[in-house]
């Protein structure tokens, strides 16, 4: 080869280098997540979606990259990790509860999922359950007996129950709904209703401190603002010698007496089988929003003893888990 040839060579070459240099490896599909609460008390939930995206094909750092970003109940995260999901471009949003209102702010292009969200439709995020439209689909808690049923579990433990605290977010609407359907149930069974105000993390204490001696059990309403300070609450009412029924295993778990609902890990379960599709070509709007099928009873039995109840065999017999 002579020289003037090896030269053109090199440089044809060398010409292609900085090209193969600056190719970048395809961006992955790219999951957001937005936890309401805190990383520890979302823990069981997201091992559960990671599991469930793994069983569908989708792992992390191989075929799909993952987003988590916590607003540990503070409402006002919500918006600003939405807008940083946007900037991102992520290529679905996965949240729940009151924070996909924001999200769905945010954008009306990114998918959005819920893995749970108390009032779908009444709280504006879907046009209906079957067709929900836009952007936005995922896992509805609607209800409209939960809150009676819990009412009827607390008066099988508590003899002669006449006075109820409902602890809620009063900043969050669908609490708010929650506390009317829970105060007209009560009513029906004659039942005293104290409401404290509560809208942030350090309204809580003070509001046990109001409910010493005024009342015997408490109704905990879903929020994130609850969820994250769920420990927090457990340990007031055991200090109060309340009794205190929840919407999630997870509080009997770290020391409520009981709990009624759905099984919160199978939603983002769910929530993960959402997501699959989107990622695959659906969209979101033609997938209905389901409900739960199967509410499950936990009772912390421990807590009884704590507490110096005897509970009724009858009830344990029912209860899908006992915790001792």
């Amino acid at each position: 080869m002579k020289r003037r040839d090896f030269i053109k060579v090199i440089g044809g070459g060398a010409a292609a280098w900085p090209l193969a240099a600056h190719a970048q490896p395809a961006k992955l599909p790219t999951i957001g997540v937005l936890g309401t609460a805190t990383p520890s008390r979302w823990s069981q939930f997201v091992a559960a979606f990671v599991q469930r995206l793994r069983d569908l094909g989708w792992i992390e750092g191989r075929n799909v990259a993952i987003e988590f970003r916590w607003a540990e109940g503070r409402t006002e995260r919500y918006t600003e990790i939405a807008t940083e999901f946007v900037r991102l471009k992520v290529d679905v949003i996965v949240t729940a509860g009151g924070a996909v209102l924001a999200t769905k702010q945010a954008t009306s292009v990114i998918p959005i999922v819920f893995a749970l969200a108390l009032d779908p439709v009444g709280g504006g995020m879907v046009t209906s359950l079957a067709r929900p439209g836009g952007n936005v689909t995922g896992l509805s808690l609607q209800s409209t007996d939960l809150s009676s049923k819990r009412i009827e579990l607390l008066r099988e433990v508590v003899p002669g129950l006449r006075r109820l605290a409902i602890l809620a977010n009063a900043a969050y609407p669908a609490a708010v709904v929650e506390i009317g359907e829970v105060q007209a149930a009560a009513r029906t069974l004659g039942f005293e209703v104290a409401i404290p105000e509560i809208r942030r993390a350090e309204d809580i204490a003070p509001a046990f401190e109001a409910l010493k001696g005024q009342t015997q059990a408490v109704y905990v309403a879903p929020d994130p603002l609850m969820f994250t300070h769920q420990i927090q609450i457990n340990n007031l009412a055991l200090g109060a010698r309340l009794v205190v029924i929840s919407f999630a295993r997870e509080y009997v778990e770290s020391g409520a007496l009981m709990s009624y609902g759905p099984n919160y890990q199978d939603l983002f379960r769910k929530a993960a089988e959402y997501v699959d599709k989107i990622l695959r070509g659906a969209k979101p709007g033609d997938l209905p929003v389901q409900q739960p099928t199967k509410f499950e009873l936990v009772i912390n039995l421990t807590t009884a003893k704590v507490l110096g109840l005897s509970l009724p065999a009858t009830l344990l017999a029912r209860a899908d888990e006992v915790i001792e």
